[in-house]
C-alpha cells in the first residue's frame, strides 16, 4: 500500500480496487466445484455467484458505461440478478478465468481516461469516471465482505467434518 500513498489519485483508485478484484476472485481458491455452488442464504448467492456477478459488473461499468454499447451487445445479461445465475459450464477455473479477462479489459478500457473524464454510457446518464471508481470500490468492498462470511462458513463445516 505503501507504494499507493503518494500516486496520483486515479493510480490511488485503481489500487484498491485491483486489491479488491484479487481478493474476491481469491475467495474460490482451493474450495471445489460443490463448495463454490453451495447455497447459504436465500438468495442466489453464491461464492462462485459473486465472482460471476463481479465479471458482469466489471462490464457493465467499464465497457457499457464507457462505450456505450448495450448490455445485449455485450453479451450480458439484463440485470443484476440474472448475473448471479450459474450454469453448468460455469466451474471455479472458467468463472475465475472470465473474471479476470473482464478486469483486464476494464483496465485497458480506462488507461487513457481521466478521473473527471465523463462516460456517455450510464442509464443515470453521464457520469465521471471518479464516480464510477467510487462506486466499484463500494461493490467490490460489499461482495468481498459477502465472500470472506460464505467461505468462513464453508470451511469451518468441511473441518467440522
Amino acid at each position: 500500500m505503501e507504494s499507493a500513498i503518494d500516486n496520483p489519485a486515479k493510480d490511488q483508485f485503481e489500487y484498491f480496487i485491483d486489491e479488491h478484484r484479487e481478493a474476491l476472485r481469491h475467495c474460490l481458491d482451493g474450495l471445489t466445484e460443490e463448495q463454490a455452488r453451495r447455497s447459504l442464504v436465500p438468495s442466489r448467492t453464491t461464492l462462485l455467484g459473486l465472482v460471476k456477478h463481479a465479471t458482469f459488473v466489471e462490464k457493465v461499468w467499464f465497457d457499457e458505461a464507457v462505450t456505450g454499447r448495450s448490455r445485449a451487445e455485450i453479451g450480458i445479461p439484463a440485470t443484476p440478478d440474472e448475473s448471479f445465475i450459474l450454469t453448468d459450464d460455469d466451474t471455479v477455473e472458467s468463472v475465475q478465468r472470465a473474471h479476470r479477462e473482464a478486469c483486464e479489459d476494464s483496465r485497458r478500457a480506462t488507461a487513457s481516461l481521466e478521473l473527471t473524464d465523463l462516460l456517455p454510457g450510464n442509464r443515470r446518464g453521464l457520469l465521471p469516471l471518479r464516480f464510477v471508481y467510487l462506486h466499484m470500490l463500494r461493490e467490490l468492498a460489499q461482495h468481498c465482505g459477502h465472500a470472506d462470511i460464505l467461505r468462513e462458513q464453508i470451511l469451518a463445516e468441511a473441518a467440522a467434518s
